[in-house]
């Protein structure tokens, strides 16, 4: 890779716009073969297709020039913004935007449903967007990132699955995974404003330059490096604080101004069942294989029986499933689309 001379010097990034299309192709086919192979296909709605199509812009705005080469080589508040628009704008519109047949697809592996499971709960979420956001600002791996065009992509998706930690709590739309309550939503996105964004600090209050790598920021946004180094810890903290909590605001307003308690949970939709079925199933058959003496699920039970007695109840099925559809609050047939929207 060759010495980078001018900060503004176009880069058509062709690597990186080629991942990008390839990418929303195959959301788009695989949502158009998934609506094939079912009988009752799951629509993408026009509202989910808008905001698919603003994460796609809002990557590129991030990862193309001018920003990506000024966050790689030049200036501190470059990165920090990349980041944030990374974690803020396009993991949320992604999770929101992308079909829902795929979602379930992506995460029916027992592994990958294993972890997003675990991930709801809000204190593990804090601990790994805090690991990965501040680990991720380490100066090797900025540096690590400036001078390989590998290590910076990887670096870039590992701030995407950051996001996507940080909103599955909020906005839910993980089979199984139902959101929080509205009240413990507002609480958790003032942890996350606060915990991940605590090197912000580092950054205002800090004598000399943390990074190296932007000690020419004077030639691109005309700041010294310090100067730059605390412009970007100012916006790291207001925009954290001010997006989350705005959110969280939103989510308390909605919740205030609805005929439901602000304890209540979402109501379940198939998939949800369908994914709590699954894993019953799959704990059924670890301790059938697990043990040596004795059938493990007795004879004529359910596996039903498997599921959570506090997420399934309602008066929707025999097995007190409630299968309300979110937008409508009808009774909601299999393969129903849950709320996308916080």
């Amino acid at each position: 890779m060759g010495a980078v001379t001018s900060p503004y010097a176009w880069d058509p990034h062709l690597v990186t716009w080629s991942i990008l299309i390839l990418a929303a192709a195959l959301v788009v086919g695989g949502h158009r073969r998934l609506s094939r192979t079912v009988e009752r296909p799951i629509p993408w709605t026009r509202h989910q297709i808008v905001l698919f199509a603003g994460a796609f812009a809002a990557s590129v705005v991030a990862l193309t020039w001018p920003m990506a080469d000024l966050a790689a080589h030049w200036s501190l508040t470059a990165l920090v913004t990349q980041r944030l628009v990374l974690l803020l704008a396009v993991a949320p519109m992604l999770l929101l935007g992308l079909p829902y047949d795929l979602i379930q697809w992506l995460t029916r592996p027992a592994a990958l449903d294993a972890v997003l499971n675990r991930l709801q709960r809000p204190p593990l979420a804090v601990a790994t967007v805090t690991v990965l956001v501040v680990g991720s600002m380490t100066p090797a791996l900025v540096r690590a990132q400036a001078t390989s065009p590998l290590a910076r992509g990887g670096l870039d998706a590992l701030i995407v699955v950051a996001g996507l930690v940080l909103w599955i709590p909020v906005l839910g739309r993980i089979p199984g995974i139902l959101r929080l309550k509205p009240v413990v939503r507002f609480g958790y996105l003032v942890i996350q404003a606060v915990v991940p964004a605590f090197l912000s600090f580092i950054y205002i209050f800090a004598v000399h330059p943390l990074y190296p790598t932007f000690a020419r920021s004077h030639a691109a946004i005309g700041m010294r490096p310090l100067n730059d180094q605390q412009i970007a810890g100012f916006v790291s903290k207001l925009s954290m604080l001010l997006i989350l909590l705005s959110v969280g605001a939103v989510v308390l307003a909605r919740a205030s101004t609805s005929d439901a308690e602000l304890g209540d949970n979402d109501p379940l939709v198939w998939a949800d069942v369908e994914r709590e079925f699954e894993r019953a199933d799959r704990r059924s058959s670890k301790v059938v294989t697990g043990s040596s003496t004795g059938p493990s699920v007795p004879p004529g039970s359910d596996p039903a029986d498997g599921i959570d007695p506090g997420r399934a109840s309602g008066p929707g099925s025999a097995t007190g499933h409630d299968f309300t559809d979110h937008r409508s609050g009808s009774v909601d047939p299999p393969d129903t689309d849950p709320p996308d929207t916080p």
